[in-house]
């Protein structure tokens, strides 16, 4: 079935008897069992709920998953991922990572007794020279997070089997409407749903999608006893917003590669970092492992005082935090998305002060590139 059919029909299970087209939102906690030792198949929404099940079968099957689950936000899918390993493991990590998995790591992981090495992802010889005897996993972003630095997942998950460690990805900036990393030769991927999932930046979700059945079932253990599982009512919001999940993205991407050539022409503008251009180093990879680009890109200002300019002259642009809804928002990494990493790192991986982060939304080109024009240089 095409990918687009799925994200329309997703499970396409029927759970009532009315004929409704909108899956309904099963808002209870508990559920009736029919007789002593039986089940409806739902006993307890912690463990699973109808609305959730049909969303996470949906999310599973766009991947080439065999089981996805869906919790509260993407941390939250990243934290219960973290609970796999045992104090004294070991993880090799992208060197340039959303700031908020930087932190569980280096704060809340780290305390747990899990020790990380952070190295650049892309490079397969670094990669390689950060693995220890005590290594178990290799979690890596691809795009990066603001850097936009693409890894060969194929090449990656050659050298994870060769030392049999687990390849996680994050696959929230390209979705598997761009990227299957499970195809590539991962084990598990990571989405934040609140992003592109969604697509309307009104809800928080987060995903693990695996493609082996051991694994799956040690996931869904630790999901059901930690608890961060998704509500109904949200899940039925990422089942709303998966629906348009193509047409939204290949309309976004469009649109991100026009700001991307336009910024290149801008004097303001030192660099731009997007992989739908074929100056940029990972081009060539992602046009073997992706089928696009995605809409998020990065761009280095000629000063700190032209940053701010922008940041507090956009009008159609919205200065927020988050990314991947029709809205475009831009970012200041620096001080949002990587606050908490300490600046001799941050620099080192130019998330400077000139640095900002566009995700770019459903807006007109034109519109979107003439509001960066009047903030940059005035009316």
């Amino acid at each position: 079935m095409d990918f687009t059919t799925l994200c329309v029909h997703g499970s396409n299970k029927r759970y009532d008897t009315t004929g409704a087209v909108s899956v309904p939102i099963f808002q209870s906690a508990t559920f009736v069992h029919p007789g002593v030792g039986q089940s409806t198949g739902f006993d307890y929404s912690r463990v699973q709920n109808p609305t959730r099940e049909y969303l996470e079968e949906t999310v599973a099957k766009l991947e080439d998953g065999l089981d996805a689950m869906a919790f509260s936000s993407g941390m939250a899918a990243l934290t219960t991922l973290m609970e796999l390993f045992s104090p004294g493991d070991h993880i090799v990590a992208t060197e340039d990572l959303y700031g908020g998995s930087h932190r569980l790591f280096q704060h809340i992981s780290q305390k747990n007794g899990l020790s990380f090495s952070f190295v650049d992802t892309s490079q397969i010889n670094q990669l390689q020279e950060g693995i220890r005897p005590e290594t178990k996993a290799v979690f890596v972003e691809t795009p990066t997070n603001p850097m936009m630095q693409v890894t060969d997942l194929a090449a990656v998950a050659r050298l994870c089997r060769k030392h049999n460690l687990l390849l996680i990805v994050d696959n929230t900036f390209l979705t598997p409407y761009f990227q299957k990393p499970l195809n590539l030769g991962a084990d598990v991927v990571l989405h934040s749903g609140t992003k592109y999932l969604g697509g309307h930046n009104d809800t928080l979700a987060g995903f693990l999608v695996v493609a082996n059945a051991d694994l799956a079932e040690r996931l869904r253990f630790l999901f059901k006893t930690t608890g961060a599982c998704l509500s109904p009512f949200d899940s039925w919001l990422l089942i709303r917003g998966l629906k348009t999940l193509p047409v939204r993205l290949a309309q976004q991407e469009k649109t991100a590669l026009q700001i991307a050539q336009w910024l290149l022409e801008q004097d303001r503008i030192k660099a731009v970092h997007y992989p739908g251009l074929p100056s940029h180093p990972g081009y060539e990879i992602s046009l073997k492992q992706t089928s696009g680009f995605g809409a998020m890109l990065s761009f280095e200002t000629d000063c700190p005082e032209t940053a701010h300019r922008l940041l507090e002259k956009v009008s159609l642009i919205q200065y927020a935090e988050s990314l991947g809804g029709v809205e475009s928002l831009i970012t200041y990494p620096m001080l949002q998305t990587h606050a908490d990493i300490p600046a001799e790192e941050r620099e080192k991986r130019g998330i400077g002060a000139c640095l900002l982060r566009l995700s770019v939304g459903l807006e007109a080109a034109a519109d979107l590139i003439a509001d960066l024009k009047q903030a940059l240089y005035g009316n």
